[in-house]
């Protein structure tokens, strides 16, 4: 069973005074969330505070963090943007991945789909840039409209949503021999009828509301509940996420769906 970690914010402040190292924490030892948000929500009922496991999501838009920093103040996964459509890498995927494996923090890879784009291709993309790493995280199909997209503002039906999803999931799942995980917004998962997708856990962004309220019935593994907050180790806003377990069953998924 992993240790819960529970450190004070004097010691996160001592250690960053001292030249901000980079620490390290063995993935699947749990430390304590120790973060802010620049607009918190006043939650009712199930608050994120209930859930032990806290993580991060992070892109270009982040600049290198202080993974270290980060790790021993409650960030213990790390979802990274690698990839978009046929032809996009994120220019920052080398350095967060790299970061975020040097400082214990278990991290995983996604793909932003692109309607205008096959689903063969994309994943051929996604594969050429994402290397099978062992320890890796199942790999993360984000899955949600894009009206600012200068290029393909394609909306299909949803059926056709959905086989193309099945399509990515499929060739993706036999190279990392993991099924990915699923990101999708409030938004997108009703107007495609996302419940249909079988087999797969589900990323869900709700950041004025549990879950449960904004995708009845829908069991979920990743919880993202803000995209304002402020992790000790990164500069400016940052989506913070929990995980839906325990301690102790972050260390049973680690131990069955990270991959080999």
């Amino acid at each position: 069973m992993p240790r819960l970690r529970v450190l004070a914010l004097l010691s996160a402040l001592a250690l960053s005074a001292c030249g901000a190292p980079q620490l390290s924490v063995p993935v699947g030892d749990v430390t304590a969330a120790n973060f802010g948000d620049r607009k918190p929500f006043d939650w009712p009922g199930q608050s994120p505070d209930r859930y032990a496991v806290h993580g991060i999501d992070v892109a270009r838009f982040q600049q290198p963090l202080n993974w270290g920093e980060a790790r021993v103040s409650g960030v213990n996964f790390a979802f990274i943007k690698a990839t978009e459509g046929g032809d996009l890498l994120d220019p920052m995927f080398q350095n967060h991945w790299e970061g975020a494996g040097r400082a214990g923090v278990a991290r995983g890879a996604y793909h932003f789909y692109y309607f205008c784009t096959t689903p063969e291709k994309q994943a051929r993309w996604f594969i050429e840039n994402v290397p099978k790493t062992a320890g890796m995280l199942p790999p993360v199909l984000d899955l949600e409209w894009n009206p600012f997209s200068p290029t393909c503002t394609l909306r299909p039906p949803a059926d056709t949503v959905r086989r193309n999803a099945q399509t990515f999931l499929s060739i993706l799942r036999a190279h990392y021999g993991q099924q990915p995980v699923v990101y999708t917004t409030p938004e997108f998962y009703a107007q495609n009828d996302m419940g249909r997708l079988r087999g797969v856990e589900f990323w869900l962004r709700s950041t004025a509301a549990h879950p449960s309220e904004k995708y009845p019935d829908e069991r979920w593994t990743f919880w993202q509940y803000t995209s304002t907050g402020r992790v000790p180790g990164a500069a400016g806003d940052i989506d913070i996420n929990v995980y839906a377990g325990s301690p102790s069953s972050w260390d049973n998924w680690l131990s069955r769906r990270q991959v080999r």
